[in-house]
C-alpha cells in the first residue's frame, strides 16, 4: 500500500460516516465499520478496520488500482450536488486538454474496436454494469463509476466510410466532485470494465 493510500484510509476513518454517506451517496454499516459504494452496478465494500476493499474480481483485480485511488478520495471529498445534466469532453475540463492526452490518453480506440459492429453487445455489457441507454451516436450509455460522477460512453459503429469511434463525456458537475487525476481514474475504470 502506498503512503498516499495509507493517508487516505486514515483520513476516511476520521470522518463522520453520516456526513460521508450524505455527501457521497453511499451506505455505511456501523457494526462492520464499512462503507458500501455502488460502482458500475456492483456493491463494493471499504473495510475501515482492515484498510481493505471487498467486492467481486472486477474491482479487486482488473480495476483494483483505479477503484482504490478513486473511491478513497471520493469518499473523503464528495459534495452533495445533483448532476448538472450537461455533458462535457474530458478535454473541456480545466487542465483537461493536457491531462487526458499522451500518457493519460483514454483507451477509447480499443473500446471502439471491441464493439465496432455490435452496438447491441455494447448496450448489453453496459446494462450488466448498471448502465442506462442514452440517445447519442449509434449507441450510448450512462454509467456510474462512482455515485455522483456520471460518465457517458458513446459508440459510432464502423461503416463503409468510417472506422468505429467511441467517446467519453462527463457530466459537467464532475469538475466539482474531483480533480483531474480522480476523474481520469474513474474514466479508466469505466472503459476497462466495458472491455
Amino acid at each position: 500500500m502506498s503512503i498516499g493510500e495509507t493517508k487516505a484510509w486514515e483520513l476516511l476513518k476520521t470522518l463522520d460516516p453520516e456526513d460521508v454517506c450524505k455527501r457521497a451517496a453511499v451506505k455505511y454499516k456501523a457494526v462492520e465499520r464499512k462503507y458500501i459504494v455502488r460502482s458500475l452496478g456492483r456493491d463494493v465494500s471499504l473495510m475501515l478496520d482492515r484498510d481493505q476493499i471487498e467486492g467481486d474480481d472486477l474491482f479487486l483485480e482488473r480495476l483494483g488500482y483505479f477503484f482504490r485511488f478513486s473511491a478513497l478520495y471520493y469518499l473523503s471529498t464528495a459534495i452533495e450536488i445533483q448532476p448538472a445534466g450537461r455533458l462535457i469532453k474530458p478535454s473541456d475540463l480545466k487542465g483537461g486538454q493536457a491531462f487526458f492526452s499522451s500518457t493519460h490518453a483514454l483507451p477509447l480506440d480499443g473500446l471502439a474496436a471491441k464493439y465496432s459492429v455490435n452496438s447491441d453487445l455494447f448496450l448489453q455489457r453496459g446494462a450488466d454494469l448498471g448502465g442506462k441507454p442514452a440517445s447519442f451516436g449509434d449507441a450510448s450509455l450512462q454509467l456510474l463509476p462512482l455515485p455522483r460522477i456520471p460518465v457517458c460512453l458513446i459508440l459510432w459503429e464502423q461503416d463503409d466510410e468510417f472506422q468505429a469511434r467511441a467517446d467519453l463525456l462527463f457530466d459537467s458537475s464532475a469538475a466539482m466532485q474531483a480533480p483531474l487525476d480522480i476523474l481520469w481514474s474513474a474514466a479508466m475504470m469505466t472503459i476497462l470494465a466495458m472491455m
